[in-house]
């Protein structure tokens, strides 16, 4: 399966993202969907976010112009909102998932499916 279809098929089609991306720990937008452009500068966002949550729950995490506030992280993951809106970023061995949603979707109805391939691409060494 093609980095590209991991997020159409695994993501979107799931019906509870949005707009979703998988980048590299090294850089470099691996896929993404329609539409979901992130800049050089959201790649090191990302990458510092997923390195340091804690500056990132201190802070937040500034993606396209807009500013999410993380409000949970555990090791591998950090949880945002801005206004009803949410984002779900997880890291793996390689590479970074990062999953938004808007209302009425709701962060319990996309966590599950992005940190289910966040356990499978870590099952297979990504």
């Amino acid at each position: 399966m093609s980095w590209q279809s991991y997020v159409d098929e695994q993501l979107i089609r799931s019906g509870k993202v949005t707009r979703a991306a998988i980048i590299g720990l090294q850089r470099g937008v691996w896929a993404a969907s329609a539409g979901y452009t992130l800049t050089p500068d959201d790649e090191t966002a990302l990458i510092n976010a997923v390195n340091s949550p804690s500056s990132a729950l201190s802070n937040g995490l500034r993606l396209r112009g807009q500013k999410f506030f993380i409000v949970q992280n555990t090791d591998r993951s950090l949880y945002g909102k801005k206004q009803a809106d949410g984002i779900v970023v997880v890291k793996t061995t390689q590479a970074i998932l990062v999953a938004e949603y808007d209302q009425p979707l709701q962060a319990a109805e996309t966590t599950p499916v992005v940190e289910k391939l966040a356990d499978y691409l870590i099952s297979v060494g990504y």
